[in-house]
């Protein structure tokens, strides 16, 4: 292997690779479109697309792709090669500025929410110069965005840049209240803790719902799980460190800033955590993150799980989104700073950030909200589904003494006017860090825990992106508006303290109190998707997203329709699963152990009265007893899934599968759990918990 600096970005048509390969004039228009947003002229786009084709043949490629992200949750692409025919006997490998800036693309075989009908199929791709090219697999990867004959946004990557313009907008205009003229655009960052988990393929292949479902539809516990907090940052066996080694290998070469690797706290469980970026190029990276390790598992005979809970009992997977500000040059707007200036710009984001989630409480938690997720959030290695903030014991007094006009600590025993008084400057991490909080402060940005493993974090950040862009928005007008800025903005600040301090909370949010309290201080519970997901499109939400323009009111109502939509065919497609393996697997097994004991009970009565049939007996009444219950509730389960109403809107029909088929399998899967550690393991049909989780 090269050394890690010969190897990073090298299939990346990055900005050493353009400044290196483009005329010096064309280069200055490209990154004058990528900083500024400006219009590509055709000239330069061909001019580029000639040199990024150049490049990409270098590397291997014989085609380009529009790599975009559908509203499936995952990347989509159609790959097309470089030949041009001159001849009847020759070719030319050619790639024009056209070709490059947009692709058209079946929309109506994409989710679209009713945008696009089989008979309106078109949609475009259109190039993001935001997000580096990259080669892969022998074609050229260009991000894209995707969007309807009439303009709609069919995917992820179009509103989450929507929504860094929207913050961007705001942020500066805050900026230049405070006096600032040489910032030129504040850029939103995320970075990804992904966790996943690693499995056997072949024991893999022998689990129809991992196949299926991506999670166990049955299973009971093993004798050891994770009780003994052995396998948390513990040594890596040599068969996952091999994986992770290529991995990281594998992602570097793509620029991905691949930094941190560890064993999770379940058994099989892992993480890998990279250094933030922008939240654009940190999604792309995160999409492209999961795929490769897909791919990369199946080449050392493991699977790797991104669902949120592949099985029950033990810890499932999140994905950390880490968010902050970050100006062009090089300040974090979210880092309290050493002066008095630093500290009350540091106030005002703050404030604004802590306004934004007491608010939006209802769209932050539907940012999160799938199928999946609903069986990790609330759990106890998850946060909860009520959304609060965790600031830590130190920065809470400070912003305590600020509203009260008191003084903090040991600083002088005057009140505190923000920007004319020093306040005290404390250094990052001063609190203890709390892992229970949906939405932690950790030093110099926000650790938002409620991502589920699989999602796109492109939702979780162009909602935090909206709603801080409101309220630095409502901010901007106010302290625009005002006379005196310094009286404004120490006001300002202690009236968003005083109205929206109920969203904080540095306790343990897995406590049953912690409900209770939450529920005074009329925080939201949405306890599952269903529940949650209708809130989308309540009024404050269409206006929020329309004003920032991330989103219209019809790309609304489409998302919600196809959001529900998801759910409910995810829970058909597990019920259908899990009848499939009742029918052909489960029942079968226990009727052959069955029948199995009621002949060791026939040899021991034919021996004679003093042989004792009692275990088997009762063992055979016990499975014959659970089985007869199953079997009923197999049968009640395929009438629940035959009998959803056709006439149910999306609402409607995911609520019937939350209540009348997920409710159900939930019983279903109790009944086949107990029934498991009976049958000896020669007849159980499918890989145990055991089996699965210790490689």
């Amino acid at each position: 292997m090269n050394s890690i600096p010969e190897i990073f970005a090298s299939n990346v048509f990055n900005d050493d690779v353009m400044r290196d390969k483009l005329p010096k004039d064309v280069y200055k228009s490209l990154r004058k479109t990528i900083e500024n947003g400006a219009d590509l002229d055709i000239n330069v786009a061909n001019i580029v697309a000639n040199a990024m084709k150049d490049w990409a043949v270098e590397h291997g490629a014989t085609h380009f792709t529009h790599w975009f992200q559908p509203l499936t949750g995952i990347t989509a692409e159609k790959h097309d090669s470089f030949i041009t025919p001159v001849s009847n006997c020759h070719v030319i490998m050619e790639f024009s500025g056209k070709e490059l800036i947009k692709g058209e693309t079946d929309a109506s075989s994409f989710p679209s929410g009713g945008l696009r009908a089989t008979f309106e199929a078109r949609g475009y791709t259109a190039w993001d110069p935001t997000s580096y090219a990259f080669v892969k697999d022998g074609s050229l990867f260009i991000p894209t965005v995707f969007c309807s004959y009439g303009g709609e946004a069919l995917d992820k990557k179009t509103p989450l840049l929507h929504s860094m313009e929207a913050i961007n907008e705001q942020a500066l205009r805050i900026l230049r209240l405070f006096g600032n003229t040489t910032v030129k655009r504040v850029n939103t960052t995320a970075g990804a803790e992904q966790e996943y988990f690693l499995i056997d393929k072949e024991k893999y292949d022998k689990r129809e719902d991992l196949i299926f479902c991506g999670r166990t539809l049955f299973g009971a516990m093993p004798p050891k799980g994770q009780e003994m907090d052995d396998h948390y940052f513990g040594a890596i066996k040599p068969r996952i460190a091999s994986f992770m080694k290529e991995l990281d290998e594998e992602l570097w070469k793509f620029g991905v800033l691949s930094k941190t690797k560890h064993n999770e706290a379940a058994p099989a469980q892992h993480e890998l955590a990279p250094v933030f970026t922008t939240s654009n190029l940190a999604t792309d990276h995160n999409q492209l993150t999961m795929e490769l390790m897909r791919k990369i598992a199946e080449k050392h005979g493991l699977v790797c799980l991104l669902h949120e809970k592949p099985f029950a009992g033990v810890n499932g997977s999140g994905k950390h989104n880490n968010w902050s500000m970050l100006t062009d040059t090089g300040v974090n707007l979210l880092d309290p700073g050493k002066t008095p200036h630093e500290n009350a710009q540091f106030l005002l984001f703050l404030v604004a950030v802590i306004k934004a989630v007491d608010e939006y409480q209802d769209i932050l938690r539907i940012s999160v909200a799938c199928a999946g997720n609903d069986h990790r959030l609330g759990a106890n290695e998850a946060p909860p589904a009520i959304v609060s903030m965790f600031i830590g014991d130190e920065l809470q007094a400070i912003l305590e003494a600020l509203e009260a006009g008191k003084s903090y600590g040991g600083a002088e025993k005057k009140t505190m006017e923000i920007g004319v008084h020093v306040l005290p400057s404390f250094p990052k991490d001063t609190t203890d860090r709390n892992r229970t909080s949906p939405f932690a402060f950790t030093g110099n940005k926000f650790e938002f825990r409620m991502c589920g493993s699989s999602q796109s974090i492109s939702d979780a950040n162009l909602v935090l992106n909206t709603i801080v862009a409101e309220q630095l928005c409502q901010f901007a007008d106010d302290l625009e508006a005002a006379d005196d800025f310094g009286k404004a903005l120490t006001c300002l600040i202690k009236k968003t303290i005083k109205e929206h301090k109920k969203i904080i909370f540095n306790g343990n949010c897995y406590s049953n109190e912690w409900k209770a309290e939450a529920e005074k201080r009329g925080l939201h519970n949405y306890s599952n998707t269903v529940e949650a997901l209708p809130h989308f499109v309540d009024k404050n939400n269409i206006r929020l997203f329309s004003k920032h323009k991330v989103f219209t009111e019809t790309e609304m109502y489409s998302r919600l329709d196809i959001l529900l939509g998801i759910y409910s065919k995810t829970i058909n497609i597990e019920a259908l699963t899990m009848i499939d393996m009742m029918k052909k697997q489960i029942i079968p097994a226990i009727c052959e152990y069955s029948a199995h004991l009621a002949r060791d009970i026939s040899a021991k009565k034919a021996v004679g009265d003093f042989i004792d049939a009692t275990p088997e007996t009762e063992l055979l009444i016990k499975l014959s007893t659970l089985n007869k219950k199953l079997y009923e509730d197999e049968i009640l389960l395929e009438k629940a899934i035959k009998d959803v109403p056709v006439s149910y809107d999306s609402l409607e029909k995911a609520i019937y599968y939350r209540d009348n088929v997920f409710s159900l399998m939930q019983t279903i899967r109790s009944i086949v759990d107990e029934i498991e550690p009976v049958v000896p393991k020669t007849i159980w049909p499918v890989p145990t918990y055991s089996d699965l989780l210790f490689l």
